[in-house]
């Protein structure tokens, strides 16, 4: 998938980098948000966010569970920071569509 595309689907939720708190920067120059700050997003949104490396497959696995608890969702990624990224693009077309 690659950096590019989950911050591409990030940005088609709504999400932009007018606050760029919290951002590191593509080789393009594009800002997307750090883990720290998708771990913030999701506990403001009421999920609790979870990266883990799954060494079998050299991959990063983010999932998430809302407050009670519950599985709500999980991505894979490359990097962490993949993972994160396309996690919060997952979770903001979630909410959106409630």
């Amino acid at each position: 998938m690659g950096l590019n595309h989950a911050l591409d689907e990030l940005r088609a939720t709504g999400w932009s980098d007018l606050d760029s708190a919290g951002c590191a920067y593509d080789t393009d120059g594009r800002a997307y948000p750090t883990v720290s700050r998708v771990r913030q997003e999701f506990a403001a949104a009421g999920f609790e966010l979870d990266i883990s490396r799954v060494d079998q497959y050299s991959c990063y696995r983010a999932s998430w569970r809302d407050a009670g608890g519950s599985d709500a969702g999980a991505v894979v990624g490359y990097t962490e920071a993949e993972a994160a990224v396309y996690a919060l693009a997952q979770v903001r077309r979630t909410l959106a569509a409630v």
